[in-house]
């Protein structure tokens, strides 16, 4: 896959750490990596942002690119309008997401938050961009109760506009798993009707670059380039 979009079932749940990982595992496997973020929201002018993020985990391989900032922690549409910047559209996130395919194996296009969160004053989500791009979005879910319901939604939203996914990552799977998380690990699959492509360790994103990077690939399926399988419950 040449462009992978990366969206989670909401905010907050180890998209970026997901997004990094999978950035690490094909830097790995000897892919060159791109990674775009097309709306960047609740971070200063000055400070490294979710790509940038990528990049210092991942390692300095890995092309890193914003399209548009804005100071507010809100979805990107009323984040630029209350900032009075200019939205981002879906055509804007194709576009370089196909240029930076020209030169790189994989480029992966980190959303913001939830799949139907708002880009622009029309509406447009991250959906619309992969539509115009028919690219496969990997769902990212928390471990633990409730997650059922939003991946299954998730799921249900992309096939309802025509879109694949390869499937599931947790992107933060606890030291010790409650029961819900360990049931979900066989539930996910049943509900989504996708694969389970890994677990992403919480606090993953504060391991030294190096560690993280040597132990990305265990985190992930094989169809991410990584060795991970998912334990039984």
């Amino acid at each position: 896959m040449a462009v992978l979009m990366v969206s989670g079932t909401g905010t907050e749940i180890g998209k970026t750490v997901v997004t990094s990982a999978v950035a690490a595992a094909a830097l790995a496997a000897g892919l060159s990596v791109a990674v775009v973020k097309p709306a960047q929201t609740g971070v200063g002018p000055d400070e490294p942002g979710d790509a940038a993020e990528v990049g210092r985990l991942a390692g300095s391989a890995v092309t890193p690119v914003e399209l548009a900032r804005y100071p507010e922690p809100l979805a990107p549409d009323t984040a630029a309008r209350r900032s009075g910047l200019p939205t981002v559209s879906p055509e804007r996130i194709a576009e370089t997401a196909r240029e930076l395919a020209l030169s790189h194996d994989l480029v992966l296009v980190e959303g913001a938050g939830g799949l139907l969160v708002r880009f622009d004053e029309a509406g447009h989500t991250l959906a619309d961009a992969a539509r115009l791009l028919n690219a496969p979005v990997l769902i990212v879910a928390p471990a633990g109760l409730g997650t059922l319901n939003s991946t299954a939604l998730t799921a249900e939203a992309l096939r309802a506009r025509g879109l694949s996914s390869p499937g599931v990552v947790i992107g933060s799977w606890p030291a010790e798993p409650d029961l819900a998380s360990r049931c979900n690990l066989a539930d996910l699959p049943s509900v989504s009707a996708l694969p389970l492509l890994g677990a992403v360790p919480a606090g993953a994103g504060t391991l030294p670059p190096a560690a993280f990077r040597a132990s990305a690939p265990g985190w992930l399926a094989a169809s991410l380039h990584g060795t991970w399988s998912a334990p039984s419950a």
